[in-house]
């Protein structure tokens, strides 16, 4: 049986991917970097150490990966606080899910940025346990941040879900034994390898129900 539900943040609560990625694109313009194509695609899922060390390393900003961090994400709460890009049937999904199952949040945003969205968006009230990646010691795929998740809740990897929206993250949903619930980004499909890992694929937030997270309460 089901117990918990672990959701994802960017791409599944909050249509962030394209934020993140505008914003640090034009960082590193600003900046001098040498952004390429793949940038995106090679830091969805990374924790703020793993994209800053990465913004530094690789797109060759010159400034600490600390002074990075803290620019992205002085950009990003500026972003939110003038339009959160909220999911249609985001907040209904949480609350639905929250009705039967306890709530858990696993994501790969700074903690400032999933303090700023969950209370904006009301919906930091459902979630007992909250984990950013910056706070474990790797990031997805790595399951890391959805095993810290499930220590947290006090329950068994094998008796939660999880809620998904990229390769990254369904693999390292899958990695840390939960059921994977996959909502397919739009703008940043998951690879089909990815995919085929998810015990269930919905189009949308407002197709998750409890008989989704758990077959057995059809």
């Amino acid at each position: 049986m089901i117990q918990a539900v672990v959701f994802d943040l960017d791409g599944v609560l909050v249509d962030s991917e394209h934020v993140w990625d505008d914003v640090r694109e034009t960082l590193a313009r600003e900046r001098g970097g040498r952004w390429h194509a793949g940038a995106q695609a090679d830091m969805m899922g990374m924790s703020s150490t793993e994209w800053s060390r990465y913004m530094h390393d690789v797109v060759g900003l010159r400034e600490t990966p600390e002074e990075i961090n803290d620019e992205v994400v002085r950009r990003m709460r500026a972003t939110y606080a003038a339009h959160l890009p909220l999911v249609d049937g985001a907040v209904e999904a949480v609350e639905r899910l929250g009705g039967s199952f306890r709530l858990g949040l696993a994501s790969s945003s700074n903690r400032q940025l999933i303090d700023v969205v969950l209370a904006a968006s009301g919906l930091a009230r459902w979630f007992e346990a909250t984990v950013s990646a910056e706070e474990v010691v790797r990031g997805k795929p790595a399951p890391d941040v959805f095993l810290e998740a499930v220590r947290r809740l006090e329950i068994e990897p094998g008796r939660s879900a999880a809620v998904e929206d990229s390769a990254n993250g369904i693999r390292a949903a899958k990695a840390a034994g939960m059921r994977v619930i996959a909502i397919p980004n739009r703008r940043y499909p998951p690879a089909g390898d990815a995919l085929a890992l998810a015990d269930a694929i919905v189009e949308s937030p407002g197709e998750l129900t409890p008989a989704i997270v758990d077959p057995r309460l059809a």
